[in-house]
């Protein structure tokens, strides 16, 4: 055996992966589906949401097409890190909910070998990047945009538009709210959103 030969070992390395795109394109679906996955290889998996989106679950995280899966309430990032010590796969939805700290949060997972799969709208109604989300996909290995259908012309719809009046940035709802849009039958205000107390 040639002695120069070497064998390389790797340390199995975490990532993280994010699912972007509109209201209605799928995004919880797909993270359901990926956890299920992972679920079937036998890994640990854990589920988060934050406390604010109570829309169809306290304890679930569920899709528009009433997909669900067990879910962990917490009010911040910070607690996710605490609740993932023996989890290999962590899945987080709704990520725009999040401070910018769930950026470093999903970061340190990463490092310690965790695979971190993270679910949010990219954009708010006013189809401006909506925070955490464009540091998250620019950190990220892997990367997934859904996309809905244009209520208007049925055309592929990557953006959220509101349908009631409010000039808050997050307003939690569903289609009472909001429907899916392309960019042409997008409508939006011009003036500044005003964040919600």
């Amino acid at each position: 055996m040639n002695e120069n030969l070497q064998i390389r070992t790797f340390k199995k390395t975490g990532h993280i992966e994010v699912i972007c795109g509109s209201m209605f394109s799928g995004k919880t679906e797909e993270l359901i589906r990926r956890i299920r996955r992972a679920e079937i290889a036998k890994q640990r998996v854990k589920v988060f949401k934050p406390k604010i989106d109570n829309r169809y679950s306290e304890f679930e995280i569920v899709s528009h097409n009433d997909q669900s899966y067990p879910s962990e309430v917490v009010e911040n990032a910070e607690e996710i890190l605490d609740k993932t010590f023996d989890v290999e796969v962590i899945g987080i939805d709704e990520a725009q909910f999040f401070e910018n700290d769930l950026i470093e949060i999903c970061q340190n997972l990463a490092d310690a070998g965790k695979r971190v799969i993270v679910a949010g709208l990219d954009q708010d109604y006013r189809a401006m990047p909506f925070e955490p989300m464009p540091q998250l996909l620019a950190i990220a290995e892997y990367i997934s945009k859904t996309h809905a259908v244009c209520v208007i012309c049925g055309a592929p719809a990557n953006r959220t538009h509101r349908v009631t009046q409010s000039d808050d940035q997050i307003l939690v709802g569903a289609s009472n709210h909001y429907e899916a849009r392309c960019r042409i039958h997008h409508v939006f205000k011009t003036e500044p959103h005003k964040k919600a107390i």
